[in-house]
């Protein structure tokens, strides 16, 4: 007789004579069981709360189903979970550890998922200034931006002596024609260009921009915002700005010396820098080709543009000989030397700016910064603040629980893929919910860590 075929199993190649089958028949599963910990997290710092209420809802509340805290939630949890696309959302609406997180588990409809689809969140995102007939929930940019600052003056038990503030701009790609869309020709393409002010891991700033732009503008006013609202908590904390030659110009630098502000900037060679360091780039050559290796010397003085600038200020400079060719760089600051030579500060203040680059990666290829494909400047800008909050969301766990694991210095992409991303069997009951995850998994240890730590904060 003909073998009788079930077309929902899914048969396999036999292993030590039994049958591999499988079949989507298991019940309420979830692929997302470690996401718990991001509950506990936001539980910690509030802020899905809190970024819920930036957010102005003209519904009638009668007819609501998901209220704002729920979206919002949602959208940011889905991110650091890795569903970027709002059409995920169709499928994670039915989701028990998404529900969970977001603390609704059953509809108050007969024809509703506990959760948004598709959508709703996009008329979330694609709200207003001023409501109209299918988007009646708006933003407040301005309170956005004080509480990305505000999550990171509560980050600390005690202010700090000294912050540094690091300023890049990078490109984001765009394909279609959104507002603002323009042809970038050092990143030779049509691109968005984000501001991103970091302090260490901390995300302060994310402001979206079009490209046609220098990538130094608006800056002093960002920075101006921020070190006003860090001084109200923070009245005796030193601040140094730290960025590459983009950012180095008077409108910035004349207002850094005017506040108090300290700053270390990369500033672009030209004849009249490198004619400054002639001695000691033949130095460096001369150890260069005797030690057959690269060489360098180090050099600081008083300097000043012909035109742009107001005044001289301190020129730090790197006399380098690498690769059979002069290498020479130069950064302007306004540390004095009491905070250290020209080979200090060079070295470990200003080159550690790099750090900040593995931040907007973070922020870009683990979390969808980048994911700017909307139709609008301002609907993209908050997708740039969801993408922005997942990342803080996911940097307080490795910073409250993960201190002392092997996931200290682990990225936003690596957390999500070997915490987060459980298998687990949900079982949901009138007094409980059971989520049962897999005996297998291989980093029991630090999840239970990162529980009991989070478990301390709340």
């Amino acid at each position: 007789m003909p073998t009788e075929c079930n077309p929902d199993l899914f048969e396999f190649a036999p292993v030590e004579r039994h049958r591999v089958v499988a079949s989507f028949d298991g019940g309420t599963m979830t692929s997302d069981a470690g996401a718990l910990l991001l509950g506990a997290t936001d539980r910690a710092v509030r802020l899905v709360d809190r970024f819920a209420a930036c957010f102005e809802d003209r519904r009638r509340a009668e007819f609501v189903e998901h209220d704002v805290r729920t979206l919002v939630g949602q959208r940011v949890f889905g991110i650091a979970l890795g569903y970027e696309d709002l059409n995920d959302h169709d499928q994670l609406r039915h989701d028990p550890a998404l529900a969970v997180l977001a603390g609704k588990l059953r509809a108050r409809r007969k024809d509703c998922a506990p959760l948004a689809g598709k959508s709703t969140l996009n008329r979330l995102e694609l709200s207003r200034a001023e409501p109209t007939r299918y988007h009646k929930i708006g933003h407040e940019g301005a309170a956005i931006e004080r509480l990305l600052v505000a999550l990171f003056l509560e980050a600390h038990s005690a202010p700090p002596k000294e912050i540094v503030l690091d300023l890049d701009a990078t490109d984001d790609p765009i394909h279609g024609h959104q507002e603002g869309r323009f042809f970038h020709g050092y990143y030779d393409c049509y691109c968005y260009l984000p501001l991103y002010i970091f302090c260490g891991d901390h995300l302060l700033v994310a402001k979206l921009r079009t490209s046609g732009i220098d990538a130094a503008a608006g800056a002093t006013e960002e920075v101006a915002r921020i070190v006003g609202q860090i001084r109200e908590t923070w009245p005796d904390t030193r601040i140094v700005l730290r960025a590459d030659s983009g950012f180095c110009r008077e409108e910035l630098m004349t207002w850094s010396e005017a506040n108090g502000v300290d700053f270390i900037f990369g500033l672009a060679r030209n004849d009249r820098l490198v004619a400054e360091i002639a001695a000691e780039l033949k130095d460096a050559e001369a150890e260069a080709l005797a030690a057959a290796r690269p060489a360098r010397r180090f050099r600081d003085f008083m300097w000043s543009t012909r035109k742009s600038w107001s005044r001289r200020r301190r020129v730090l400079a790197k006399a380098e000989w690498t690769g059979g060719e002069a290498n020479p760089r130069f950064v302007v600051t306004s540390l004095t030397p009491a905070d250290g030579d020209a080979r200090h500060l060079y070295e470990k203040i200003y080159c550690a700016r790099g750090e900040m680059e593995n931040r907007i990666k973070e922020c870009q290829l683990d979390l969808f910064a980048d994911r700017t494909s909307t139709a609008t400047l301002r609907a993209n800008q908050l997708r740039l603040w969801f993408a922005s909050m997942a990342y803080v969301m996911l940097a307080a766990l490795r910073r409250i629980a993960l201190a002392h694991t092997q996931f200290a210095r682990a990225t936003c992409g690596t957390i999500r893929l070997k915490l987060l991303k459980i298998g687990a069997l949900v079982t949901i009951s009138v007094r409980r919910v059971k989520i049962a995850m897999a005996s297998g998994y291989p980093w029991q240890a630090e999840w239970a860590a990162a529980h009991a730590r989070l478990s301390g904060t709340t």
